[in-house]
């Protein structure tokens, strides 16, 4: 079974990665539709990963089965995504990709689900163009992506854009205290000498701020992250994590139509969530099934505690000052 060619990896890096009998094994656990996509009908696909061409598989899905979906196609750029490789298009091409599998991704979602889904500055006006045909779109989050090449010509591209949409605007699940940032207090205020809107504890000074559209907490996986895999477009389970927490209950089923190294699924089961998706890639799909059997053992998630999300770096603050 051919993997990702092997790399010299530096002792400290914590890269997820697969040995030959661990390909094995993992690849056993998925439910293989290369072959014939239809066996899905007969099988349970809750909480497996779906071997698979996701414009085969999705009409095989019974319909309104998610709650949440989250997507992230291939942008429109050429990527090799481990000797798969998608080209770029036209604009126009672009978005009829979009809308050849979009139909049958609103059609498994729930009448009052909520669907988010993932572009850059590119494909991020296509993204919109399809899903307002079918859907009603409430926002776009754009989020701060550190981690990419320099450009000489060109300003460096350090943003991603989150397109989130639903059914029915009167009915959808969304829940804010689930996904509140906390934030250090830089201009303390008072009043009464008290504090406003803000604690004041022996491990600082924070305040629990409602979410926005910009998100600017967010570290893209690196070697050092127990996160990561290498897979050259996997989204950070922070990320991930706050999609999950707003718009899904414990229990609710998530999709991922396009699974990747499946930060998706784990972090759904991490938030005790059900999940599912598909994924075309043999070496993808089974390090999904290596990162779900870890989170077995270690439900963390980086920049998630104590029920927020920490604002970069200000978690780190705490503990200092709690150890001095």
């Amino acid at each position: 079974m051919a993997g990702i060619k092997s790399k010299v990896r530096a002792p400290r890096n914590r890269t997820i990665t697969l040995s030959e009998s661990e390909r094995v094994r993992y690849a056993q656990k998925l439910l293989d539709a290369t072959q014939d996509a239809s066996c899905i009908r007969q099988k349970n696909f809750l909480c497996k990963t779906i071997l698979g061409d996701t414009l085969s598989v999705l009409p095989q899905i019974p319909s309104e089965v998610a709650d949440l979906i989250i997507a992230d196609p291939p942008y429109n750029l050429a990527k090799n995504f481990n000797g798969s490789r998608f080209s770029a298009m036209s604009d126009a091409q672009y978005e009829a990709y979009l809308d050849s599998w979009m139909g049958e991704v609103v059609r498994i979602l729930k009448l009052e689900g909520s669907l988010y889904v993932c572009g850059d500055w590119k494909s991020s006006s296509a993204i919109q163009r399809s899903l307002q045909t079918k859907l009603c779109v409430l926002n776009r989050i754009t989020w701060g992506r550190e981690k990419g090449r320099s450009a000489s010509a060109n300003w460096k591209n350090g943003m991603e854009d989150i397109w989130f949409a639903v059914k029915d605007p009167k009915k959808y699940f969304f829940d804010v205290d689930a996904v509140r940032l906390r934030r250090r207090v830089i201009a303390p205020y008072k009043l009464n000498g008290e504090p406003k809107d803000w604690n004041d504890s022996e491990s600082g000074k924070f305040r629990d701020t409602a979410p926005s559209n910009f998100w600017d907490d967010i570290s893209i996986p690196f070697w050092s992250m127990p996160e990561n895999t290498d897979h050259p477009t996997q989204k950070p389970e922070k990320l991930i994590a706050k999609l999950v927490l707003a718009s899904s209950k414990p229990g609710d089923v998530v999709f991922d139509p396009f699974l990747g190294s499946g930060t998706t699924s784990v972090v759904a089961k991490k938030l005790g969530r059900n999940f599912f998706g598909i994924e075309q890639n043999l070496e993808y799909a089974c390090l999904c099934e290596k990162r779900l059997e870890i989170a077995e053992q270690d439900s963390s998630i980086q920049g998630y505690t104590d029920g927020v999300f920490w604002e970069r770096n200000s978690l780190g603050a705490q503990k200092s000052k709690k150890n001095p």
